[in-house]
């Protein structure tokens, strides 16, 4: 079986593309009439979906996996953890699946990946949900603990701290909205204001 596109991708950190690799593969293989299942990068493949944001495939690739090699891999399984966190969002969860495996080489940089997009996420999260925030919850949703969480990455982003409550004043990031203006766009709207004058 011929992963070249899969690994090619995994070497350039083109993660993004990852699931929609592993998922044409399969159709590929399942259509000559290959058994795959034993030699399938699940890992990979649930990770790719996970990175992409794309839990519900997530669950349908797990369902489809046989359970022998549910069985025989605990990578499979670790790496389904962190699905099952990120389904019932447990933040503090997916953060313990993540750290909580020995993961393989292969797995190991799309692990360290996902785990980075995931904390910007969760802080986009935090940026858009809330106005002040106590530092064990943010420690919760980053991943952190209270002190990293209070005095380091957050304070890096303009947050400030009140050590008496304990609890941070979120800094809202200027919203910076471009206007594309069409020049016959333009030109439309000059003669309509034109013929409405004259």
């Amino acid at each position: 079986m011929d992963f070249s596109p899969l690994t090619d991708a995994l070497a350039s950190k083109s993660y993004e593309k990852i699931a929609d690799i592993c998922d044409d593969l399969m159709l590929k293989v399942a259509a000559e009439g290959i058994a795959f299942q034993d030699e399938w990068p699940y890992v990979i493949h649930l990770l790719g979906y996970y990175y992409v944001n794309d839990i519900n495939s997530a669950r349908f690739l797990w369902k489809s996996i046989p359970s022998t090699i549910k069985d025989s891999r605990a990578e499979v399984v670790a790496a389904w953890k962190i699905g099952q966190h990120l389904w019932t969002r447990d933040y503090a969860g997916v953060y313990d699946a993540i750290r909580g495996f020995d993961w393989s080489q292969e797995a190991q940089a799309l692990v360290a990946a996902f785990s980075e997009l995931y904390t910007k996420r969760m802080f986009q999260l935090l940026l858009s949900a809330y106005s002040t925030i106590s530092t064990q919850d943010t420690a919760l949703f980053l991943g952190m603990n209270e002190d990293d969480a209070a005095y380091s990455d957050v304070q890096q982003q303009g947050w400030t701290l009140d050590p008496a409550s304990r609890m941070l004043t979120v800094k809202k990031q200027p919203l910076v909205t471009e206007q594309k203006l069409d020049p016959s766009k333009l030109q439309r709207l000059t003669e309509y204001v034109f013929h409405l004058e004259h």
